[in-house]
């Protein structure tokens, strides 16, 4: 009987590297917004998210982005120039899509990798409000940058 082949996955090592390292990614980093969430709803005395309401979605989407920005200034620092990745570059692409793009290459290069995704985790999930419209920070000079 042969191997069970994911529909998504080829027969190409690279791709599938890629493919499972962008999707461990993508469930580390929806559980790290989603908690931000959860704790920011649970301050200010509101109900917690709901999947069926697009507002709770939206905010749950800007959250991803907001900390897929942050892992991109966070996780490379000391990195030498010549070993971090070129930064998304602004294609048309869906922005979510090139910012983890940009994660898997970094996961990819770094052997502490989830070591530095952890430190900004906690780092985030320690801060009031999560996000940069709440409080002045990091997150807030990220966002003004355009």
């Amino acid at each position: 009987m042969p191997p069970f082949r994911h529909p998504d996955r080829g027969d190409d090592l690279a791709a599938r590297i890629d493919w499972e390292v962008r999707e461990r990614l993508e469930e580390a980093i929806d559980y790290v917004c989603l908690e931000a969430l959860v704790q920011a709803r649970r301050a200010q005395n509101l109900p917690p998210p709901a999947a069926d309401s697009g507002g709770d979605r939206d905010e749950f989407a800007a959250r991803v982005r907001a900390f897929l920005r942050l892992l991109l200034v966070e996780v490379p620092t000391g990195l030498p120039d010549s070993e971090r990745p070129p930064p998304p570059a602004p294609d048309g692409s869906d922005e979510q899509a090139r910012l983890i793009a940009a994660q898997v290459s970094l996961a990819k290069a770094l052997p502490d990798y989830w070591q530095r995704f952890e430190a900004v985790s906690v780092r985030y999930l320690a801060q009031p409000g999560h996000s940069g419209s709440e409080r002045p920070g990091l997150l807030a000079r990220l966002f003004s940058r355009g």
